[in-house]
Order: C-alpha cells, then sequence, then structure tokens
C-alpha cells in the first residue's frame, strides 16, 4: 500500500479539527485505520488524540515565552524550526508507513501565502517521502454565500491550490448554520458557481462604487477563468456527507480506485 495522506487546510475557524475527527470516526466506523498529523504548534487535541504531534518538537506557547514574540512571529518560528529538522518529521512518519495520515494544518494562510513553509513541507512529503497528497480546503458556508465574501474565499482557495500544487479539493463547511429554505437554494449556486452570474445576480456592480466596477469584473472573471473552483458540501455530522467528501480524496490519492463518487449537490435536501 502506497504512503496516502490528507493535507487539510483553510482560515482559523472554518472547521479544520472537526473534519479531521469526522475523518477518523467515519473511518473506524467502516474498518479504515488513520492517523491525525497535528501541524498546529498551538492547537491542543479534541475528540481523537494526535498521533503525531508537532508540539513534541516545539510549542507556539514555549516560544511566545522565551523568544518574546508575538502569535503570528512565534508560529513562523515554530515551522522554521520544524523545516530545519524535518528528520523529526521522518522519523515519526516512519512507523506508519501504510496507514492514511491526516495533516492538521495552522489557519494562518501566511504559511504559504508569504512565506513558502508548508509548501516546502508538501515537496518534502511527496518526493523524499514519497507520498500520495490531496489537499482539502475548508471554507464556511455561512460566510461564502454572501457573494463579495464568496470571491474573497474563492481567492484564497485559488491561491493555495496554486502554491501547494497539489490536487485540490474545495469543501464548504458548517451547512447547519445555514438556516432557511432561501439561504439553501442559495447555497447550490456556490458549490460550481458561475462567476460572472453570480456578480450579476448579486448586484455587486450597483452596490460598490464605481471605481471598484473594473475590479470587480476582473475578479470575477479571474475565478471563471481559473474554471476550479467548486465545492462540495460539508456536514460534520452527516456520515454520508463525510463519505462522499472521503471518496473524492480516496479517488485522488488512488486509495481505493474504481469507486463511484457521489453527486455533491445531491446532498442538499431542497424542494425546488
Amino acid at each position: 500500500m502506497s504512503r496516502v495522506g490528507v493535507m487539510v487546510l483553510g482560515p482559523a475557524g472554518a472547521g479544520k479539527s472537526t473534519f479531521c475527527n469526522s475523518i477518523i470516526s467515519h473511518m473506524q466506523t467502516v474498518g479504515r485505520r488513520a492517523h491525525i498529523v497535528n501541524l498546529d504548534p498551538a492547537a491542543e487535541a479534541t475528540k481523537y488524540e494526535f498521533t503525531i504531534d508537532i508540539r513534541d518538537l516545539i510549542s507556539l506557547d514555549d516560544v511566545m515565552e522565551e523568544m518574546d514574540l508575538g502569535p503570528n512571529g512565534a508560529l513562523i518560528y515554530c515551522f522554521e524550526y520544524l523545516l530545519n529538522n524535518l528528520d523529526w518529521l521522518d522519523e515519526e512518519i516512519g512507523d506508519f508507513n501504510d496507514e492514511y495520515l491526516i495533516f492538521d494544518c495552522p489557519g494562518q494562510i501566511e504559511l504559504y501565502t508569504h512565506i513558502p513553509v508548508l509548501p516546502n513541507i508538501v515537496r518534502h512529503l511527496t518526493q523524499q517521502l514519497n507520498f500520495n497528497l490531496c489537499a482539502t480546503y475548508l471554507l464556511e458556508a455561512p460566510f461564502v454565500i454572501d457573494s463579495s465574501k464568496f470571491f474573497s474565499g474563492a481567492l484564497s482557495a485559488m491561491s493555495a491550490m496554486i502554491l501547494l500544487e497539489l490536487p485540490h479539493i474545495n469543501v464548504l463547511s458548517k451547512l447547519d448554520l445555514i438556516k432557511g429554505d432561501i439561504n439553501k437554494k442559495k447555497l447550490k449556486r456556490f458549490l460550481n458557481p458561475d462567476a460572472m452570474l453570480l456578480m450579476e445576480t448579486e448586484g455587486m456592480n450597483q452596490a460598490s462604487n464605481p471605481k471598484f466596477l473594473k475590479l470587480n469584473q476582473c475578479i470575477a472573471n479571474l475565478v471563471d477563468d481559473f474554471g476550479m473552483v467548486q465545492f462540495l458540501p460539508l456536514e460534520s455530522n452527516n456520515p454520508d456527507s463525510i463519505a462522499t467528501i472521503l471518496s473524492y480524496v480516496d479517488d485522488i490519492t488512488q486509495w481505493a480506485e474504481g469507486q463511484e463518487q457521489k453527486e455533491p449537490n445531491d446532498q442538499i435536501d431542497i424542494e425546488e
């Protein structure tokens, strides 16, 4: 069996740790084995313990105290320290060659936009340790159904996709927080979005300052031309939702070839 892993990414509060726990729970239910690799030096384990924990190497609190740094500076220091001690990560992972590893990453997107920390770790995992990796990028559904915020989230997802150079799945989390039939119907437009139509129907042109009209059009054109900003819906307490996303991850990482994928739009039970 090949070495397989999924990188769980997204801004702070998007539900990454909950998603990791849900994958572990689902895999245990169906008789599969998986382990959480915590790459957040400030994170605490919740439902499931971390099998591999960066805090065994270095922790955010220790760095802040000893180096007199703020949270962001300390986080960057922690990852620079990890990059200089990747042999530690190699040794920890070496005991789990035939297991499914879930890499729970911090929510600070500067780790792969401003400084190439996570891209370097990804290259090490894929090129040196021969991992088949897939990236999942989580955005909160209540955040995204605001059209202007959708474009902001779509650009951040595209940035992660380009910089990490991994097969990539975008996920809309916290669907349970979407209330009302109107919002649920509205949500469907954002799963497989037509960027130009969104900009027109949501009134972004009329509501915006005229001097931003051209910028809005360029952003919509960029998302539309890229043609790869689609989302899978996630309800962490719904086994079918987890199974659907996992089927896409398995297909990308070649964990289980030949499985039939479910259509993501079918998971939102809406009467037209």
